[in-house]
């Protein structure tokens, strides 16, 4: 655990259980959240061959996921830690220019 700590700057270890907490909470409600989606995008599983279904429906988890963790992140005290995670993300996947130079 120390090494998570060093690596993501964290004094303390309620901290890393928060942000383990926010990280359980997003990715559930992601998942959870992008069916009724896809369903309102008028993409339903009965209707569209499961090869084209499941890798939309993973496809659209990402954007959501995305939005979420910076929100849950926000609503648990953590918005700092999640934006720098969410900006590094995104950096990473080559999708930087999402975001803008002064935030």
């Amino acid at each position: 655990m120390q090494k998570l700590k060093d690596r993501w700057q964290i004094t303390s270890n309620f901290q890393l259980t928060i942000i383990f907490v926010v990280f359980a909470i997003t990715g559930s409600t992601s998942a959870f959240l992008s069916k009724p989606i896809l369903e309102w995008l008028g993409i339903v599983k009965e209707d569209v061959v499961w090869f084209i279904y499941y890798p939309l429906y993973i496809i659209l988890i990402f954007p959501v996921y995305q939005v979420l963790l910076v929100l849950v992140g926000f609503v648990f005290g953590q918005f700092e830690f999640f934006w720098a995670f969410e900006k590094k993300m995104l950096r990473a996947l080559k999708l930087g220019f999402l975001i803008p130079n002064n935030w």
